[in-house]
């Protein structure tokens, strides 16, 4: 597999192309039950993550879910 580079929250990152956004995710060290991903502008439904394969180019926003009153 080829690396490529994407955006995260505005830094440019490398990653393997093709690597599932789960895996990303994962990798980055994020808890995939404590994020929301914003996925090259849309909010991306977790349902769907598993599938997603990143691609060279797209931008994603994760965003920590913070709990608390």
């Amino acid at each position: 597999m080829n690396e490529i580079t994407i955006q995260i929250n505005g830094e440019s990152r490398g990653c393997l192309s093709g690597i599932l956004l789960t895996d990303l995710l994962q990798q980055l060290g994020f808890n995939p039950r404590l994020v929301a991903v914003e996925y090259n502008g849309e909010i991306l439904h977790r349902q769907f993550w598993p599938e997603t394969k990143i691609q060279s180019g797209d931008r994603l926003e994760v965003v920590t879910i913070v709990g608390g009153g």
